[in-house]
């Protein structure tokens, strides 16, 4: 069986494998749920391992940078005068795809471990952590946009229910308002990934095709068909392929997510049970910078070129406005998940420069924020699974309560905020470095974007180093005075197992980015020579 396949199918078989079971066994099926996450990392990890770079491998094309492909024929419909609708099971990866499939293999181990404090349902509960699960990896695997779809699409089920069954006191208004946005934007993408079909053929059949690195080549478009580069078609007064791209990316924007489009997101997290939130930052967001990068720039690439500038504006407000409302919250959770609007704007106006170090440092964001804010959230668990709490003003002098928590705090933070030596510094320094670059290099961006970017850095140290003086430095205070006192225990042996070896990636990946440079740097510089051409 294909190593892809694997991957992507492996939670599938413990869940049902859950569902089977008897809800007596009901300790046991975290357990089966950890193994399914272990086993899907370690596959995740040879795949990375034995993924092939530079001499070793031969692709020079953007299109034929795809390694561990599987292709089998899934949905076939004779049309007849039309030809045949082959609708494919295609996959495979890129270097791009190989980094986020072992970061979201790590984030799901540890969403995992997170599960540790559901209590109720747990049968339906970890059915649907793990039916979410395929559908994550199968959406960074795909190559068939009609199977893309179908993973994307699945991703809404189990986290509508996870919300809406497990998360807080408003958990149906969030789970509703974040079911309604994404879907919004899916349903018109449905109508653009028709609109492609048509207009795309496959050279060795001549019939048209869902294949992505077939729509990815402009010998392929139909002459004359609405998505053709040739073509004069237009929709709404604009040409038909600034409409695609344009509703391709709202769809991506929602998920990443892009102001004005974000408002899911605060209410999503605060809801939300902590594995979910912890799944919902480390790999949902990045989903969406994925789709740009994948879908948008790939399919659309004079388009997204066109368009640099306002792609780079809308990264600089998120970076800003996510900042200064970070700086308002009293909610622990809700300024997370504004630093997580903010540091995903990185990823976007590293992507608009259109260069080589700017996509590197977007794609590194992702990655480091994959994994800092996984850290981030898993920390705020601890907190609200002993106390019930997450306001900022209710906690003071936890350093001296809870020493070794506030040691990982430390250290999230610092590694948020863009210390060097951390993984996140290299993301932000290489997409400013990007940002900064495209003005001289293709005039796509002004300098003022890569200032402002600085400035969402001053700020996201701003908030960060506030919130460590108000919770844990200073006398000890607490609103829930003995009570909270006893309840605060620092960390057990499970979480800091969980949180360690977050800490040492955030470190690693700062000082060796090669990690993550080395297996993406053929398929970035094959990305960048396609948009020049």
């Amino acid at each position: 069986m294909n190593l892809l396949s694997l991957l992507i199918f492996t939670p599938v078989l413990f869940g049902l494998i859950i569902l089977m079971l008897p809800s007596s066994m009901r300790v046991a099926f975290k357990y089966i749920t950890l193994a399914a996450t272990v086993l899907q990392l370690c596959i995740s990890i040879y795949i990375y391992l034995h993924f092939k770079t530079g001499a070793a491998f031969g692709g020079i094309n953007h299109q034929d940078q795809f390694q561990y492909i599987q292709k089998l024929p899934w949905i076939s419909l004779d049309l007849g005068a039309l030809g045949r609708m082959q609708i494919e099971y295609f996959v495979g990866i890129d270097g791009v795809s190989v980094t986020l499939l072992v970061m979201s293999a790590l984030v799901m181990v540890v969403a995992a471990i997170a599960s540790w404090e559901i209590t109720s349902n747990l049968k339906g509960f970890f059915a649907l952590f793990l039916l979410l699960d395929m559908a994550v990896m199968g959406v960074f695997c795909a190559l068939d946009f009609f199977l893309f779809y179908t993973f994307y699409e699945l991703m809404l089920l189990p986290l509508y229910f996870l919300i809406g069954m497990w998360g807080g006191v408003r958990r149906e208004y969030a789970a509703i308002k974040f079911f309604l946005y994404t879907l919004f934007g899916s349903v018109f993408m449905l109508l653009v990934m028709v609109g492609l079909y048509l207009s795309v053929t496959d050279p060795a059949t001549g019939n048209h095709t869902f294949n992505i690195i077939h729509m990815m080549n402009p010998v392929n478009y139909v002459q004359g068909s609405v998505f053709s580069i040739l073509s004069k078609a237009s929709i709404l007064g604009m040409p038909a392929r600034t409409v695609g791209f344009v509703v391709l990316f709202i769809a991506f924007a929602i998920k990443v997510p892009v102001v004005p489009l974000h408002t899911w997101l605060p209410d999503a997290h605060v809801e939300a049970p902590t594995p979910v939130s912890i799944i919902l930052a480390g790999i949902l967001l990045k989903i969406g910078g994925y789709g740009i990068i994948r879908i948008c720039m790939g399919i659309f690439p004079d388009v997204a070129l066109s368009g640099a500038f306002w792609l780079g504006l809308l990264g600089v407000i998120s970076i800003l406005y996510g900042a200064f409302n970070a700086l308002a919250q009293r909610d622990l959770k809700r300024m997370i998940a504004y630093s997580s609007v903010s540091h995903m704007g990185f990823v976007l106006l590293g992507i608009a420069s259109a260069t080589a170090e700017g996509i590197s440092g977007a794609i590194m964001q992702m990655i480091s924020h994959g994994f800092l804010s996984t850290m981030l959230f898993f920390l705020v668990g601890v907190i609200y699974s002993r106390v019930h709490d997450r306001d900022i003003y209710n906690f003071r002098g936890l350093g001296t309560l809870m020493p070794r928590y506030t040691v990982y705090v430390m250290v999230a933070f610092f590694a948020s905020l863009g210390l060097p030596g951390f993984s996140a510094f290299v993301a932000e320094a290489f997409s400013l470095a990007g940002a900064f670059k495209s003005h001289s290099v293709n005039g796509l961006l002004p300098h003022w974007m890569a200032v402002c970017g600085s400035v969402g850095i001053l700020l996201s140290a701003a908030y960060f180093l506030w919130t460590l003086q108000r919770m844990f430095f200073g006398s000890l205070s607490l609103k829930g005075g003995e009570t909270w006192k006893i309840a605060l225990t620092d960390l057990n042996i499970r979480e800091t197992l969980t949180l360690l070896p977050l800490a040492l990636i955030a470190l690693a990946l700062g000082i060796m980015p090669s990690l993550v440079f080395g297996k993406i740097n053929d398929s970035v510089l094959a990305l960048v020579q396609f948009l020049q051409k």
